[in-house]
């Protein structure tokens, strides 16, 4: 299988397999990024509220990591992964705490769903099995964020939080933001009750044409990915520079977790991005 598109490149390299944006392989001196591929591979560092995993599993997984990131050139061990609660709490980070491994699981990163720098070699990680990664990047003020956005978090807008965050704290211009939108699942298999819907459409008067009723399941299909192109654009991003990977996680998810495919025990997609 592969997924190279118009817009992302699928790398093979020494048995790992990663996507790449073309927008982004543009500024390559600058920063550098991947989107894993592969179910063989597993970037959960934890259960939720960071329940710790068995031993075997955390450093299996941990390994993992390693070989992404030893794939790419960078040195692991500059990872810094924010424990997602479906917030919006976007946090600048300056520095990494740990020494000499990863910043995995830390409370100073707890209820965070979104890292932003403009320090180089601290690679910003965030996960998936379906919600929407956003990677982020200003090559005028070299401001990069890396964003988690699953249904709860686009309700909260946090994408925009993102750029009002590198707005305030890095003057930088929404114009000149790259904004790409790695796999996730999408409207073709986001279906969600009525109690969802409205929610919705409530927060979202001003997007179209997001939301479309299936009579034969009675469920409603709600394109979240559409909506976050929709509110970055009025946030000031220029169309042209949010990129889509426009692919769907539930659609391949032989080669992405899936959570709605895996069910329970589903393991996790990580996106990477850093400046050089």
């Amino acid at each position: 299988m592969n997924l190279t598109n118009d817009n992302v490149i699928h790398v093979k390299k020494d048995g790992i397999e990663y996507l790449q944006f073309r927008k982004l392989l543009e500024y390559k001196d600058i920063i550098n990024h991947a989107y894993s591929l592969g179910t063989d591979l597993n970037f959960r560092i934890a259960q939720p509220n960071k329940v710790p995993l068995p031993k075997d599993e955390f450093e299996s997984n941990c390994k993992d990591y390693e070989k992404l990131c030893n794939n790419m050139g960078e040195n692991y061990i500059n990872v810094i992964l924010c424990n997602q609660n479906h917030t919006k709490n976007v946090q600048v980070v300056d520095r990494k705490i740990n020494s000499n491994k990863p910043d995995f699981n830390l409370s100073e990163n707890d209820y965070i769903d979104g890292l932003v720098t403009n320090k180089s070699d601290l690679i910003l990680a965030t996960t998936n099995a379906d919600c929407i990664l956003l990677l982020f990047f200003d090559p005028v003020k070299r401001v990069i964020a890396n964003v988690h956005s699953g249904w709860k978090g686009t309700l909260q807008r946090i994408s925009v939080e993102a750029v009002r965050k590198m707005k305030e704290q890095f003057n930088c211009n929404p114009q000149d933001i790259i904004c790409c939108i790695c796999p996730s699942i999408r409207k073709c298999h986001f279906e969600v009750d009525k109690d969802v819907k409205d929610l919705f459409e409530k927060e979202f008067k001003e997007v179209s044409n997001f939301i479309e009723y299936n009579q034969q399941n009675q469920k409603w299909h709600i394109d979240t990915v559409l909506i976050n192109k929709e509110i970055l654009k009025n946030e000031g991003l220029k169309e042209e520079n949010i990129i889509d990977s426009g692919l769907c996680s539930v659609c391949n998810s032989e080669i992405i977790h899936s959570f709605r495919v895996e069910k329970e025990g589903y393991g996790l997609n990580t996106a990477l991005i850093s400046l050089i």
